[in-house]
């Protein structure tokens, strides 16, 4: 159900919230002038001091200097740095002797399916599972303790490592026979069920393809019970949908993992309206634990359309800003539903699925362009982020909207340059090289792979490049994307030298993007992302040092563990 509060409501309460917002940050502001001058020794002291520390401020003409040890915290801010901050400390400061550990800005995650998260840590877990029968002997142990009739639904197999050894309904359904089972891919672009799932979601060999997805089929036209890409929603949809209260749960479940992990900002791509109420009375309950930057997804037409009326929410100090809008434009490389300039080189005759063909409105995302959201749209293919290119050029050809490509994974090299010349964020994901190096090279062969998760190209084109995982299609663990992002192997410490060494980024530009550029990229630039005097004490700290380890021993990153996490001043995760 949505709210029945009225727009007019709706309005004044933002403006409330806004106005109250910045008194507060006015008050703070000359809190913080009053501290820099010095004439009121209170009001420039810090309520916490960190110290003995390696503290990368990310910021300046050397942002990977090791200069400062120390930083300083009064409420929500940073009020000095280095040897400034011996001047701030007083009998009642609190001071936390790190004793060496590294300091950074704290760590964004731009591009997580939060609520996802939270709904797999509570779904089977199928994350690295080699084998179909691994798969069942997992699912077949929770419905063991499951009462039958109730669904079972398990998440994380591989859709892409699979595609070649799609399974079928048959050893699910005779291990399985009394529930109906939900199997979700890794990054959601297929579903796999039994027998039971497919009569309770009404699927026979009668029903059709939906526009944009494929229900894979016998030789008799029978579905298998294995559904690719937009098919995967006729078995998502069979699932009873989760109350509020189980949305709820799922959330805060997932947030505090992304703070045990060092997150103090989330960009979760694409909520819908169920998931943006329980967003809203979390914030007016002060309950969000850290800052949340939702892309309302397109498909929810009906929650655009409200937030439509109301407009962007540009109030950056709010635990809770939306201004942004995630689209869908083409399907997923490892499914064969990415769209590409030429065929698929493993299969000839295809080249994936895009546009009005995936439910993309191309009409209402110009509507919410032009009323100053900024779009983020999924493009992987080739073919798919030329026309997405296309698109924002034809409605927006600046840094204004900084409007974002989600992935840029396959990128024609035509094209590197058009993301700097229009200001479009290139919002791609480390550990998706590493992960998708043992099968992306057969989809696309060896001319196009050159344009595939090119970091670098970007970079050098002069785009804006920023850094995520995707979770949970993708491990969110900071060691892993840095590691990913410097040598370009996976967990396994493979291959030797790196896949296509020459796309790595090195260790401060890696920082910056999972930092500072992140930040940029939500626009809360002059509130965090780096270690400035009056910004946020948006704050990671780590039992390593990734700069220094990426010069001496950069397989060591994954070793790595996440000490301290503290959103505005407040130790949110305190893991020493």
């Amino acid at each position: 159900m949505r709210h029945a509060e009225s727009s007019a409501s709706r309005t004044g309460r933002a403006k409330a919230k806004r106005t109250f917002r910045f008194a507060v940050i006015g008050a703070g502001c000359l809190l913080l002038l009053a501290g820099c001058g010095a004439p009121d020794r209170d009001a420039a002291s810090a309520d916490l001091i960190l110290d003995n520390a390696v503290v990368h401020t990310l910021a300046g003409a050397d942002p990977g200097d090791t200069g400062v040890n120390a930083i300083a915290i009064r409420g929500s801010r940073i009020i000095a740095l280095g040897s400034a901050v011996a001047a701030t400390r007083t009998a009642a400061t609190r001071v936390i002797d790190l004793g060496g550990a590294t300091v950074l800005p704290g760590l964004i995650e731009s591009h997580t399916h939060v609520f996802n998260l939270g709904k797999k840590l509570e779904r089977v877990d199928l994350t690295g599972i080699a084998t179909e029968a691994e798969a069942v002997d997992l699912v077949a142990a929770r419905a063991a303790s499951t009462p039958p009739g109730e669904w079972v639904v398990g998440q994380g197999w591989d859709e892409g490592a699979w595609a070649n050894r799609y399974p079928d309904a048959t050893l699910l359904s005779e291990r399985v026979p009394d529930h109906p089972v939900l199997m979700q891919s890794l990054h959601g672009f297929a579903a796999w069920g039994n027998d039971l799932a497919l009569s309770r979601a009404g699927v026979a060999a009668e029903t059709p393809d939906p526009v944009g997805g494929e229900i894979l089929r016998d030789a008799r036209g029978e579905p298998t019970g294995l559904f690719l890409n937009r098919a995967t929603v006729l078995l998502r949809n069979a699932v009873p949908a989760d109350s509020d209260a189980d949305v709820r749960r799922q959330l805060l479940l997932a947030l505090e993992t992304m703070l045990r992990d060092g997150y103090v900002a989330i960009h979760d791509a694409g909520v819908n309206s169920q998931q943006m109420r329980v967003l809203e009375a979390l914030e007016a309950e002060g309950a969000l634990p850290l800052r949340v930057y939702p892309m309302l997804s397109l498909r929810d037409e009906s929650l655009i359309e409200d937030w439509l009326e109301r407009g962007p929410d540009d109030d950056a100090a709010s635990m809770l800003v939306t201004r942004s809008v995630k689209a869908y434009y083409d399907g997923a490389l490892g499914s064969r539903g990415a769209r590409l300039l030429a065929d698929y080189f493993d299969r000839p005759g295809h080249r994936g699925i895009s546009g009005d063909s995936y439910a993309y409105n191309a009409e209402l995302a110009a509507r919410v362009m032009d009323a100053g959201f900024q779009i983020a749209i999924h493009a992987i293919g080739d073919a798919g982020n030329r026309e997405t290119l296309d698109f924002i050029a034809r409605h927006q050809a600046d840094e204004r909207g900084r409007h974002r490509i989600e992935h840029a994974q396959v990128v024609h090299p035509d094209d590197f340059a058009r993301f700097a010349e229009l200001g479009v964020i290139a919002s791609m994901q480390p550990p998706h090289a590493v992960e998708d190096m043992v099968w992306a090279e057969q989809r696309l062969g060896a001319t196009r792979i050159r344009g595939a998760y090119a970091w670098r190209s970007l970079l050098d084109a002069g785009a804006r490049v920023i850094f995520n995982a995707d979770n949970p299609g993708s491990d969110h663990s900071i060691f892993y994307g840095l590691h990913a992002a410097v040598t370009r192997r996976n967990k396994a410490r493979e291959p030797t030298g790196g896949w296509y060494a020459e796309e790595a980024l090195n260790m401060i530009e890696t920082l910056q993007a999972y930092t500072s550029w992140g930040a940029y990229a939500s626009f809360r630039e002059a509130e965090t992302g780096t270690l400035e005097v009056g910004k946020w004490a948006d704050i990671t700290v780590l039992d390593i040092d990734p700069i220094e380890l990426a010069a001496s021993d950069p397989d060591a990153l994954l070793d790595g563990r996440v000490l301290m996490t503290l959103v505005g001043g407040d130790i949110r995760y305190d893991g020493r």
